[in-house]
C-alpha cells in the first residue's frame, strides 16, 4: 500500500509540551493544549471525498470510551459532512488528527460511528464500527473501516464520530484536535455520565458544552458513484 504521511514541523516540540505540561492528572480532563500530527494514508482504488483535515487550532477535545473507574468521563465528538447531490459516497477510511494526554497512549482501538442529521445534531444511526485498530501516528489515526460496517450514503448531511478505546490508568487520554474553520455545521459532543460536569449529557454544540470549536480536524476516503 501506498502511503504518504504529512507532519507539521513545529508539532513535534508542540505536543511533546502538550504532554508534559498535562500528565500527573489523577482524573480524566476535557480538552489539552497541543497542535497534533497530521496521518493520511489512501486505501487503494479510494479518493478522498470529503477534508477538513486542516487549520489546527491547538486544542484536543477528549473523545474517549474509559474503563469501568471512569465510566461517568465516557464521551464523544461527533462533526457533520455532506454528500453532494447526485453522488453516492462508500465510505472505506477515516482519517483523524488527535493527540495523547495525561498519558502517551497507545489507543487500543477506535470506535467510528455515523448518525443522519437532525436539526443541525446527530439523529439516526446509520453505522457503527466497534473496536477497529487504525495506524496509529503520535494519536492520528488511519482508521479502515471493516466492510460489514462501512456506509454507503446517499446525498444529503450526516454526521462522523471517532471514539477511542483507552484505560486512563494505562495510556491516559486522547483528544480530537480543532479544526479552526467552521465547515457546515458546529461540531458536537455528548458526556452521558456527565463526569465533565458540562451539562452535555446528550448531544451539544462543543461550543456551549466545552467553549471550544468550531470543527474537528478528520478527512474521508473512499468511492464516489455519480447517480
Amino acid at each position: 500500500m501506498n502511503k504518504s504521511v504529512l507532519l507539521a514541523t513545529a508539532a513535534v516540540f508542540a505536543l511533546s509540551g502538550g504532554l508534559a505540561s498535562a500528565a500527573g492528572a489523577s482524573h480524566p480532563t476535557a480538552v489539552v493544549h497541543a497542535k497534533a500530527h497530521r496521518f493520511i494514508s489512501g486505501s487503494p482504488g479510494s479518493v478522498t471525498l470529503y477534508d477538513q483535515n486542516g487549520n489546527d487550532g491547538g486544542t484536543g477535545v477528549t473523545s474517549q470510551n474509559f474503563e469501568t473507574t471512569y465510566d461517568a468521563y465516557d464521551n464523544q465528538g461527533v462533526d457533520d459532512f455532506s454528500v453532494p447531490a447526485g453522488h453516492k459516497w462508500s465510505i472505506k477510511e477515516v482519517d483523524v488528527t488527535g493527540v495523547y494526554y495525561n498519558g502517551s497512549g497507545p489507543a487500543v482501538s477506535e470506535n467510528v460511528f455515523f448518525y443522519k442529521n437532525k436539526g443541525g445534531l446527530p439523529g439516526k444511526l446509520v453505522a457503527e464500527c466497534d473496536s477497529v485498530v487504525g495506524n496509529d501516528n503520535f494519536g492520528s489515526f488511519v482508521i479502515k473501516l471493516p466492510k460489514d460496517c462501512a456506509p454507503k450514503l446517499k446525498e444529503g448531511n450526516y454526521w462522523v464520530s471517532v471514539q477511542v478505546n483507552m484505560d486512563f490508568g494505562n495510556g491516559g487520554q486522547w483528544g480530537w484536535e480543532i479544526n479552526s474553520v467552521q465547515n457546515g455545521n458546529l461540531a458536537a459532543w455528548q458526556n452521558p455520565g456527565d463526569g465533565f460536569a458540562s451539562g452535555c449529557t446528550t448531544w451539544g454544540t462543543l461550543e456551549s458544552c466545552l467553549g471550544f470549536g468550531p470543527d474537528y480536524m478528520f478527512a474521508l476516503r473512499g468511492k464516489d458513484a455519480t447517480l
